[in-house]
């Protein structure tokens, strides 16, 4: 499904990108600068930045046309394999490391794990990142929540460490670790509302209740004072692939 596409330039503008440490946390956690990374989801390549900080060959995987020309562009010296992760086929014995920034919840749910272990050579590192966007003032949290219920009420928000229990459950990998960076984010009305126009829910809701999302949302940040501060939160999470079925 062609979800990101149409708003590839926004989503690069205005989508904030992720903590440097994440580099030396993979590089530390999988015991050196690994031989091979390869990058799930990679986008416009926000999660990309970071990834190439660890100082090794790098092939990232979208199968969107305009994610992967925008991240061609600005990060010539990665490889890009324009397909999904189902399709890609890995190296003879695997690669080093797997990363995925933002985009583990597109992947088949009932596949994911074992496909991913199964791409990493043992021992391999699978590391997992995101943003949770959440709100400093629990009273504009409160509000807009309400308000995108009562414009859809099927909207469901996953637990913020959905991953690290969705990894830990299928029992694929070894030695799991979670990490939190953290910090506020204010934004003004129209770049708050630039980055909205940029999440999976909003991008797959009907042109009637974006535009409607978008006005409330704009209402309500004019009665906040024309400023939203987010509580960004980024989660890493880690896993070691184990040989075969060892890590049950």
């Amino acid at each position: 499904m062609d979800v990101f596409g149409p708003a590839a330039d926004l989503y690069q503008t205005v989508r904030p990108g992720y903590p440097p440490e994440i580099a030396d946390r993979v590089v530390t956690y999988h015991g050196g600068t690994p031989a091979s990374v390869v990058e799930i989801g990679a986008g416009t390549g926000k999660g990309t930045d970071v990834l190439a900080r660890i100082g090794a060959p790098m092939t990232c995987l979208d199968p969107d046309p305009r994610m992967a020309a925008l991240l061609a562009t600005r990060l010539p010296q990665v490889r890009i394999h324009g397909d999904t992760f189902e399709r890609w086929v890995p190296p003879a014995g695997g690669v080093d490391v797997l990363a995925c920034a933002m985009a583990w919840h597109w992947l088949d749910p009932a596949t994911r794990n074992a496909r991913a272990r199964q791409a990493l050579t043992p021992g391999g590192t699978l590391a997992i990142f995101g943003h949770r966007y959440d709100y400093v003032e629990p009273d504009q949290r409160a509000a807009i929540g309400a308000a995108l219920r009562a414009i859809d009420p099927t909207v469901r928000e996953r637990p913020a460490d959905w991953f690290h229990q969705d990894v830990v459950e299928h029992g694929q990998f070894l030695d799991v670790r979670t990490e939190v960076f953290g910090h506020e984010l204010p934004l003004a009305k129209e770049r708050y509302l630039a980055l909205v126009r940029t999440f999976g829910p909003f991008l797959t809701r009907s042109p009637e209740q974006q535009q409607r999302g978008l006005t409330v949302l704009g209402r309500l940040v004019d009665e906040f004072g024309g400023t939203v501060t987010l509580d960004l939160r980024t989660t890493l999470v880690l896993g070691r692939a184990g040989r075969g079925t060892d890590a049950r």
